[in-house]
């Protein structure tokens, strides 16, 4: 992720005159690449389509300036070719999914099956690609409440018009009209999605926000946690780990397909699986989607170097965890700007 490069003409310009040269357009975008990015992700729910996705709109947005200049601002016109870019992306493909979308939950282990591959699977998101700026005064959600891992993974149960409608309006702020002009529809017609969005939205996601949540706790019990967790997994110790779980504690690990609910079946699969045969953990803290995480290097078994196999997603509730999850893979460790091995432990 992050450094979405302009191999050829990008975009950008004035507020109503487009730039005369490439090297002015780089420059102009270069401000609003991380937020444009996080956009994509929301709309889209992977780093990889985030990234190709803006590199697309970029390309695109340069090619269309003619019809840009005397039309708004440059921020607008790039939201509007972005999302027209995502929205062709969700016409052609699944809808990005976490195991708990599957089916329900295993209340033991399951250690006889295997990743599902063809499954569009969500993805986590690096802190780092968070803008910094205000958010609009007609939002509704903070930036960083609008990835977090529940919010991103409920929109992805949105039709595309309703999607965009939904990111448009109550995360960047734009009024109802604009939006209209921005998708080529009526101000009715974003309306009529806007409220069926909001509807799918209060049914999935969760009352209160993992900011709400973490602004609550003190930075201490904060660390305790994130420290315990991975303290947990490196040393084996089960009971220390079921010390930070609330009672109803789900695990899921895309792609695997199975997931658990409740401290005996996440239990179950710990003792199966990372704190039993797997091999010995080191962890480097990072923050994906607002949240507390880790990545997970795994050394399987000798003296060589630890490698990347997971970003562990941490959902906290009342000072302990209420979620772990585990995206499963070395690219989404390497997406977050981290080594490709850790050296073993002395």
């Amino acid at each position: 992720m992050v450094g979405v490069s302009v191999s050829s003409p990008a975009a950008a310009g004035s507020a109503d005159r487009p730039p005369a040269d490439e090297a002015t357009f780089t420059a102009l975008v270069a401000p609003l690449r991380r937020e444009l990015h996080a956009h994509c992700y929301r709309m889209l729910g992977s780093v990889h389509d985030a990234d190709d996705a803006l590199q697309d709109a970029l390309l695109r947005a340069w090619r269309g300036l003619p019809t840009f200049a005397g039309h708004g601002s440059l921020r607008s016109w790039l939201y509007t070719v972005a999302t027209r870019v995502c929205l062709d992306a969700i016409a052609g493909r699944a809808r990005r999914a976490l195991p708990v979308d599957l089916g329900p939950a295993s209340d033991r282990a399951v250690t006889d099956s295997g990743p599902l591959h063809d499954v569009a699977w969500l993805g986590p998101y690096p802190d780092t690609g968070l803008a910094a700026g205000p958010v609009a005064p007609g939002a509704r959600y903070e930036q960083r409440e609008a990835v977090e891992l529940a919010f991103v993974a409920a929109v992805q149960h949105l039709p595309g018009n309703q999607r965009a409608a939904l990111l448009l309006f109550d995360v960047l702020g734009y009024p109802a009209a604009e939006i209209a002009a921005m998708l080529g529809t009526s101000t009715t017609s974003v309306n009529s999605a806007l409220a069926r969005a909001r509807r799918v939205l209060a049914q999935r996601a969760p009352a209160a926000t993992q900011q709400r949540t973490l602004r609550m706790l003190d930075d201490v019990r904060l660390r305790e946690v994130v420290t315990g967790y991975t303290a947990a997994l490196e040393n084996g110790d089960a009971d220390a780990l079921v010390a930070l779980l609330t009672e109803d504690v789900t695990w899921s690990m895309p792609p695997m397909p199975h997931w658990y609910r409740g401290v005996p079946a996440v239990l179950d699969f710990a003792r199966s699986a990372p704190l039993g045969p797997c091999g010995s953990w080191r962890h480097l803290p990072v923050g994906a989607n607002g949240q507390p995480a880790v990545a997970g290097y795994l050394r399987r078994a000798g003296t060589g170097p630890y490698l990347p196999w997971s970003v562990n997603v941490l959902t906290l509730r009342e000072g302990r965890i209420a979620g772990i999850t585990s995206f499963l893979g070395a690219a989404h460790v390497t997406a977050f700007g981290l080594p490709d091995a850790l050296p073993p432990t002395r």
